[in-house]
C-alpha cells in the first residue's frame, strides 16, 4: 500500500493486530475474572485453578511462546469435563448454578489456549462481559468500579482491534511485513491513546443518560444477590447461633449519618425485629403485622401504636441510614422510632415494634427516620409495679421446658429484691460479670443449649445471654422479650457516618415496666472499642468512597434525581444572585478603573501599542510553537541526512515533488514513484529523478545513510537540469 508521498506504509498491520488482539482478549478475560473473584461469589478452589490458568496463559504471551491446544485434546478434554460435571452437580457444589458457572469457566479457560478464529475471540469477549455482568449481580463493592473501568477500556481496545483485524483480511492489497520495532511501539501508543479517549467519552455519556434516567433497586438477578445469610438472622424465626455465624463476618451492612452529628457522639442500638416465642432453641415473632398509615408529606407515622409514657423520653434525633443489599426487609431503627420515609410504597409495623417494607420492586436501600432516645430512671422504674396488660401477659410469659437448675438460679440471683427493675438489673449484673465472650459456636448444638452455656460452658455470644436473661425473667413472671438488631458501629469522620459491619450484630432485651413500656437491658459483657489507625484509618478512606458509590450510583433514583436538581437549582440561584450583588457592588469601581485605563492609554500611546504588538507576538509564537518545532526538525534532518535517514529520504522527496511540479510534471496520488518516474517525458530530468528515487527508496526503507547523504546533491543536479 502507497501514500500520495510514495512512500510505503511498513508497519505490519497483520501481525501488529494478531499480535495486539491476542494480548487485548487475555487482559479483557482477565480484568473480567478478576470483577467476578473479587465479588466473593466464586468458591477458592475455583479462583485458584482458574487463575493459575490465566497467569500462565499471561506468561507465555510475555514469553512471546505459542501454546495451542490441538483439536484432539479438545473433544477429549470436553467428554471427560461432561463426567465432571455430572459429579460436581450431584456430588460436589451440589448445585445447578454453581456446576454451571465451572463449566463456563472451563469452556473459557481452553478457548483461552485454542482461540484462533473470529469466532473464538467473540466467545472470549462474551464470556469476559458476562463475568462482569454476574460481578454487577454479586457485588455493589466500589472495586467493582476500578474492575468495570479497567474492563470498559480493555473492551475498548479489544473492539478497535477486532475491526482493524476484520479491514485487514477484507483488504485486497496487504502491507508488506517488517520487523521494525519502532512501527509496533507506534501502533501501541496510538491504541493507548484512542482507548482511553473513547472509554472516557462513553463514560460521559453514560454519566449523563444515568443521572437523568432514574433507576430502581431491584432487577430480574437480584434473586442471586448474597445476603441470605444476615437476612436469615433477622426473620421472624431465628435459631441460637445464628447471630454469631453472622458476627464473624466484617463486611459492611449499613451506613448511618445521625443530623449535627460530626463526632461520634452516640453509642445507639438500631432495633430489628422483636422475638416472643421461644422453644429452647428457636426464638420465634408471633405479633401480628399492620400496614403503617402515609403522611401527606409521603413518610410513615411509626407512633400510631406507641403509648408516650410519662415523660421518659429525652432527644430527638433524624437519621439517614443506606443499607447494603443485604436481602432483608427490615428497617434498622433506633430505640423508639417516629417517622420513616423513604421511596417505599407500602410499610408494615408488628406488636412488637419491628418495621417492615412491603414493596417487593423497592428492596431496602436508604431511607430516613426520627426517633425519640428513652431515657432509663430507675427510681421511677422501682414503683412501676406489676399490673401488666393482659396482651403483654399473653404474648411475653411463654416458655419451653426448663432444665430444673434455671429456675433456682433466678431465685438465687433475686433473692432479697422486692421490685422488678432490681431483678432485671440483677440478673443482667450476673451475667455480663460471670460469664465470658466468644464466637466459637459448639459443633454440635446441645439438647438444652440454654442449660449447657449457663451451668458448663458458661462462655457464648450475645444470643445467650439475651436468651438466658429473658428465660430468667420470664420465670420471674416479668414479661420480657429478644430484640435482634446491631449495637453502635464505627464512626468515620470523614463521612460523618457510622460504619456498621455484620461483626455489630447484636442481641438484647426489652423489659416491660406498667407506664414505662419496654425497656432496654444488655446483658452481654461489652467488648473493647477500636480506634481506627494506621491500615484501618486507610479504610475509612476506602469506605468513604464506597459509601459515596452505593448511595449516588447503586441507589441513584427519582429521589436523587429530585434532590441533585433541587441542589442544582438552588446553587444557581444563590450563585446567580451573589453574581448580580457582586456586579452592583463593583461596577462602579469597573467603571473608574475603565475610565483610568483609557487616560493612561492616551497619554502615552507609543509604549502600549508597543506593548501591545509584543504581546500579540508573544501569542501567535505560542500558538505556532508545535508548528516551528516540526519545521526545525525537518530543517536539521535535512542538513544533516544521516542522523535520520528515513526522516530525511521523506523530506527531500517532497521537496523534489514540489520542484518538478513547478516544471510541470504532477505527481498523482495513486501513482508510485515508479510510474511517476515513467511519466517524465523529458529524459534528462527522467533519469536524475529516477537516480534520486532509488536512492530515496534505499534511504527510506533500508535506513540507508550514505543514500540519504546523496539526496541533496541529486536533489541539485534536477533544479538545474529542470531549469535548462
Amino acid at each position: 500500500m502507497q501514500t500520495d508521498t510514495g512512500q510505503l506504509w511498513t508497519i505490519p498491520l497483520p501481525a501488529a493486530i494478531e499480535r495486539y488482539l491476542e494480548l487485548a482478549l487475555y487482559l479483557l478475560v482477565l480484568t473480567g475474572f478478576g470483577a467476578l473473584a473479587s465479588s466473593g461469589g466464586l468458591d477458592f478452589p475455583t479462583v485458584a485453578l482458574v487463575g493459575a490458568a490465566l497467569l500462565f496463559r499471561g506468561y507465555l504471551l510475555m514469553k512471546r511462546r505459542t501454546l495451542r491446544l490441538p483439536e484432539r485434546w479438545l473433544t477429549a478434554l470436553t467428554l471427560v469435563y461432561i463426567a465432571f460435571y455430572l459429579a460436581d452437580y450431584f456430588l460436589i457444589s451440589g448445585s445447578f448454578l454453581t456446576s454451571t458457572v465451572h463449566l463456563v469457566l472451563f469452556v473459557m479457560v481452553v478457548r483461552l489456549f485454542s482461540a484462533h478464529r473470529d469466532r473464538d475471540r467473540y466467545f472470549l469477549a462474551a464470556i469476559a462481559f458476562l463475568m462482569v455482568l454476574a460481578a454487577a449481580v454479586l457485588t455493589v463493592d466500589s472495586v467493582f468500579l476500578l474492575a468495570f473501568a479497567a474492563f470498559m477500556l480493555v473492551a475498548v481496545v479489544t473492539v478497535m482491534l477486532m475491526e482493524m483485524a476484520h479491514a485487514s483480511r477484507k483488504a485486497t492489497v496487504q502491507s508488506r511485513e517488517s520487523s521494525d520495532k519502532l512501527a509496533y511501539r507506534h501502533m501501541a501508543f496510538s491504541l493507548a491513546g484512542a482507548g482511553p479517549v473513547l472509554a472516557v467519552l462513553i463514560l460521559l455519556g453514560a454519566a449523563v443518560i444515568f443521572f437523568i434516567l432514574p433507576r430502581f433497586s431491584a432487577g430480574y438477578l437480584s434473586s442471586y444477590n448474597p445476603g441470605r445469610e444476615l437476612s436469615t438472622g433477622f426473620s421472624d424465626r431465628v435459631e441460637l447461633g445464628r447471630i454469631g455465624q453472622i458476627q464473624q463476618s466484617n463486611s459492611v451492612v449499613m451506613h448511618i449519618e445521625i443530623d449535627d452529628d460530626t463526632k461520634g457522639a452516640f453509642e445507639l442500638k438500631w432495633r430489628g425485629v422483636a422475638l416472643n416465642v421461644f422453644d429452647g432453641k428457636t426464638w420465634a415473632n408471633s405479633h401480628p403485622r399492620f400496614a403503617l398509615r402515609r403522611l401527606p408529606d409521603g413518610s410513615f407515622d411509626l407512633s400510631e401504636r406507641e403509648v408516650l409514657e410519662r415523660g421518659r423520653m429525652a432527644q430527638s434525633i433524624h437519621y439517614r441510614v443506606l443499607m447494603e443489599p443485604v436481602g432483608s426487609a427490615v428497617f434498622f431503627l433506633a430505640s423508639t422510632p417516629r417517622r420513616l420515609q423513604g421511596n417505599y410504597r407500602m410499610v408494615s409495623m408488628d406488636g412488637g415494634g419491628a418495621v417492615f417494607n412491603m414493596d417487593p420492586e423497592h428492596p431496602v436501600g436508604s431511607y430516613e427516620a426520627s426517633s425519640v432516645l428513652p431515657v432509663r430512671r430507675p427510681a421511677e422504674l422501682r414503683e412501676a409495679g406489676t399490673e401488666y396488660p393482659a396482651e403483654v401477659l399473653l404474648d411475653n410469659l411463654q416458655l419451653p421446658s426448663l432444665d430444673t437448675r434455671i429456675p433456682r438460679l433466678a431465685e438465687k440471683i433475686t433473692a432479697g429484691l422486692n421490685n422488678n427493675y432490681d431483678r432485671a438489673a440483677a440478673i443482667e449484673s450476673y451475667l455480663r460479670n460471670n460469664f465470658g465472650y466468644t464466637l466459637e459456636l459448639p459443633r454440635v448444638m446441645p439438647h438444652d443449649p440454654l442449660a449447657n452455656f449457663l451451668f458448663e460452658r458458661k462462655r457464648g455470644h450475645c444470643e445467650y445471654f439475651a436468651s438466658s436473661m429473658a428465660v430468667l425473667l420470664r420465670w420471674l413472671r416479668i414479661p420480657v422479650r429478644v430484640v435482634n438488631g446491631f449495637r453502635g458501629g464505627e464512626f468515620n469522620d470523614l463521612t460523618s457516618q457510622y460504619v456498621v459491619r455484620a461483626r455489630s450484630a447484636h442481641a438484647w432485651v426489652e423489659v416491660y415496666f406498667p407506664g414505662y413500656g419496654w425497656i432496654d437491658f444488655d446483658p452481654t459483657p461489652a467488648g473493647p472499642a477500636a480506634v481506627p489507625t494506621g491500615w484501618g484509618r486507610i479504610a475509612l478512606y476506602f469506605d468513604a468512597m464506597a459509601s459515596f458509590w452505593r448511595e449516588w450510583v447503586v441507589n441513584y433514583d427519582a429521589s436523587h434525581q429530585q434532590l441533585v436538581g433541587r441542589s442544582v437549582i438552588s446553587n444557581s440561584r444563590r450563585m446567580l444572585d451573589e453574581l448580580r450583588s457582586w456586579g452592583r457592588q463593583h461596577y462602579q469601581a469597573m467603571l473608574d478603573a475603565a475610565r483610568q485605563t483609557e487616560r493612561t492609554v492616551s497619554q502615552a500611546p507609543v509604549p502600549w501599542t508597543l506593548g501591545g504588538v509584543l504581546v500579540t507576538m508573544v501569542l501567535a509564537l505560542g500558538a505556532n510553537l508545535r508548528r516551528l518545532r516540526r519545521m526545525m526538525e525537518r530543517r536539521r534532518f535535512a542538513r544533516q541526512p544521516e542522523k535520520a535517514p528515513r526522516a530525511a529520504a521523506t523530506i527531500w522527496y517532497e521537496k523534489m515533488i514540489r520542484l518538478v511540479r513547478r516544471r510541470g510534471w504532477h505527481k498523482h496520488p495513486f501513482q508510485t514513484p515508479t510510474e511517476f518516474v515513467r511519466s517524465i517525458e523529458d529524459p534528462r530530468v527522467r533519469e536524475a529523478v529516477e537516480e534520486f528515487t532509488r536512492r530515496y527508496e534505499r534511504a527510506r526503507f533500508g535506513d540507508s545513510a550514505e543514500d540519504a547523504c546523496q539526496l541533496p546533491e541529486i536533489y541539485e543536479e534536477i533544479s538545474d537540469v529542470a531549469r535548462r
